[in-house]
């Protein structure tokens, strides 16, 4: 029988590269989106907006009526929001964590059962290396991926004894469409616009210049066929995993001086 594979937000970057991939590999696949779209190969689409709660109940019970079953859910779909904290709208941050956080909250609160059901299932949650330090200029989008840690790991306890694992992919930078999609609050002559449009820079270099989304299909296959996958997969160039390291090597004050150069961020001349 071939699993059933349910991932989020298809239409462009990680999950339109993994669906088609892991459809090509054998797999049912199920990928959702916002709004319709140009049909993906051997992938069946299903409309979801991971802001509204109904929406997710439709998705997930038109996939059950059809299946009855969900072997593999990857919580892929997200939003980037770039901005000083002090200057973005509480809409926007309340819209990000309702898209990265609550939505697949709800998400896997309909998936749960009916892999308990099985007596299986695998769930990979899709965090950051911005959820493993903050970054500068993205404090919202990595607050919801540190959330997604707590939550993840919370989880993999609560449903170990049913059968179901949990897995947390950390993508260093790579090439998609969030450079370009990045919803980015700034004021223009405001007293964070010079040092936002520095680290803007610096950010949106190291993701154009990043890794193709190929080679994170190629890992969500190798996680989903691994008989024991591993709790964690940081997937990023060399520099990035030593940085995940030194944060917890170095004195923070350290750290955070190396971060901070990396990001242009200048210190206070007061």
């Amino acid at each position: 029988m071939k699993k059933v594979v349910l991932i989020t937000g298809v239409s462009s970057g990680f999950g339109k590269e993994a669906a088609v991939f892991l459809a090509q590999a054998g797999y049912r696949v199920y990928g959702t989106v916002r709004k319709d779209t140009e049909p993906l190969q051997a992938v069946h689409l299903l409309n979801m907006d991971l802001t509204k709660t109904e929406s997710i109940d439709r998705a997930v019970a038109e996939l059950l009526e059809r299946e009855n079953r969900i072997d593999v859910l990857i919580n892929n779909a997200g939003m980037h929001l770039g901005g000083p904290i002090e200057e973005t709208p509480s809409e926007l941050y309340r819209r990000q964590l309702e898209t990265n956080l609550f939505g697949m909250v709800h998400l896997l609160q309909l998936v749960l059962p009916p892999m308990r059901e099985q007596g299986k299932g695998l769930i990979i949650n899709f965090s950051s290396i911005g959820g493993l330090m903050g970054l500068p200029f993205q404090a919202f989008y990595s607050a919801s991926k540190f959330a997604i840690e707590g939550l993840s790991e919370a989880l993999r306890m609560e449903v170990q004894a049913f059968g179901i694992k949990v897995v947390l992919v950390n993508p260093g930078d790579f090439h998609t469409s969030n450079t370009v999609n990045r919803i980015n609050v700034c004021a223009g002559n405001g007293p964070y616009s010079k040092q936002f449009e520095l680290s803007r820079a610096r950010f949106e270099s190291d993701e154009i210049k990043g890794g193709r989304p190929a080679v994170m299909a190629l890992k969500l296959l190798k996680i989903i066929e691994a008989k024991k996958p591993k709790h964690r997969y940081i997937v990023s160039t060399f520099d990035q995993k030593l940085a995940v390291l030194l944060k917890y090597l170095l004195p923070s004050s350290w750290f955070m001086a190396i971060l901070a150069s990396h990001y242009g961020i200048k210190k206070s001349t007061k």
